[in-house]
């Protein structure tokens, strides 16, 4: 089996599943390869959606029915929690709509909203329109890199495995300078 056919087999649930996790380099490289023709823009976007929108609420509710002892347990997100939920009391809203932007909270600030005890229909509501914001998004920013490689370069086909390189790395750099900087935190 060929590249192109793994991708058309297994892209989108490497989508979902990149994204259940945050996965927002390979949401970009899913936006890229939907520009190619190897996958399709809205079944992404779908998917991504579908992938941010479960994981959130899986956190949301666990910070509803663990509360505080949870964050007893895990004393990164203790520290982390205090901030958030002082952004939660005064742009309550805004924070449920953009949370998924802001690199590294992603996963906690859905259970300190859970914690916070913000009705859980309000959080689905707002929660579903930040995900289909941000899988829009994300996968355009993918598509439009495409395009504008496209237009740079004469013969796209040639670079495609390289630009997939290039935003992965993208990625893998991001990852490794947010872990670094989740150690400091520690010490």
């Amino acid at each position: 089996m060929n590249i192109e056919a793994y991708i058309n087999h297994f892209g989108y649930v490497v989508v979902l599943l990149a994204t259940f996790f945050a996965g927002e380099a390979i949401l970009v490289l899913a936006g890229f390869l939907a520009h190619r023709g190897y996958l399709d823009f809205s079944a992404v976007v779908l998917v991504a959606f579908l992938g941010s929108l479960t994981s959130d609420q899986l956190y949301f509710f666990i910070g509803r029915n663990k509360g505080f002892a949870y964050l007893d347990k895990h004393p990164s997100w203790k520290v982390k929690s205090g901030r958030i939920l002082q952004l939660i009391q005064r742009h309550q809203n805004l924070v449920i709509l953009l949370f998924r932007f802001v690199y590294g909270v992603r996963t906690i600030t859905p259970f300190v909203v859970g914690v916070s005890r913000v009705s859980p229909l309000k959080y689905f509501m707002l929660n579903a329109v930040g995900a289909l914001v941000w899988a829009i998004t994300l996968t355009s920013l993918g598509y439009v890199f495409g395009h504008t490689a496209e237009l740079i370069l004469d013969d796209i086909k040639k670079y495609e495995f390289t630009m997939m390189g290039i935003i992965l790395l993208a990625g893998l750099v991001g990852w490794i300078l947010h872990f670094r900087a989740r150690e400091k935190e520690k010490i």
